[in-house]
């Protein structure tokens, strides 16, 4: 069962949408505009919100940035636009997945699942095999159940899509990840833009305290990949931040 927020300006899909996700056993609450979408999610905890685009005061894009601003709680968009730059810029915007409209509530509850373990918040299948307690590289140190990491002893203030994709890299350390899987497997999308994992990788860079120019965990293999290793030699003094390079 999750806490959901409802997202909707169309009353009879905001009506059909709260009746089929409250026979699922989830808690639902519904808004029909941006502002007080904002003000509930401010307000209330939810697991997750379901945003329609086509709100009548903000455009669901505007939220979606606001949300952001206020909130890491999982976004699911929930659209009639099938233009691929528009679902990209939604993506790398913090969108974690998107319907296009019509879907179904079983589409949307098993996208909704999908989203939910990957932001921690809800269980696995069955069986599925725990990850490690604590992955470890170098003076990096990622825990996936807790949602920490650390770079020599120092908490790192990451967004859940930069730890998800430091998690996913240090669990194959030293393995050079192909864009595709990462797209697949972080982004839970079969395409998708390079400029969507290079965003990424370069708020992430900072964090750790490298560039591009200068990695030191984080190696792009160009045309292939990208792979998360231990830095050789001792750590360099990390440049000022208007001196960082994507």
């Amino acid at each position: 069962m999750a806490r959901l927020l409802v997202v909707e300006d169309d009353p009879f899909v905001r009506s059909a949408l709260i009746r089929q996700l409250t026979e699922a056993s989830h808690t639902v609450r519904s808004v029909g505009t941006a502002l007080e979408a904002l003000r509930e999610v401010a307000q209330v905890g939810f697991d997750l919100v379901i945003l329609d685009l086509g709100l009548p005061d903000l455009d669901g894009a505007q939220a979606l940035k606001m949300l952001r601003g206020i909130t890491d709680v999982p976004v699911i968009v929930a659209t009639a636009r099938d233009d691929e730059a528009e679902i990209i810029r939604l993506l790398t915007d913090g969108a974690d997945d998107y319907l296009v409209k019509p879907f179904s509530v079983a589409h949307l509850t098993a996208r909704m699942a999908a989203v939910l373990r990957r932001a921690g918040r809800g269980g696995g299948a069955a069986g599925e095999p725990l990850p490690p307690t604590v992955l470890r590289v170098g003076g990096l140190s990622v825990d996936p159940l807790r949602r920490l990491a650390e770079l020599d002893g120092t908490a790192l203030d990451l967004t859940r899509r930069e730890f998800d994709l430091l998690a996913y890299l240090a669990g194959r350390p030293g393995v050079v990840v192909p864009r595709k899987e990462l797209l697949a497997e972080v982004w839970q999308q079969s395409y998708g833009e390079d400029q969507t994992i290079d965003v990424h990788l370069s708020w992430l860079r900072r964090k750790l305290g490298e560039t591009a120019a200068k990695p030191r965990y984080l190696h792009t293999v160009r045309g292939v990949g990208v792979k998360l290793e231990p830095p050789q030699g001792p750590p360099s003094t990390p440049p000022p931040a208007f001196l960082e390079q994507a």
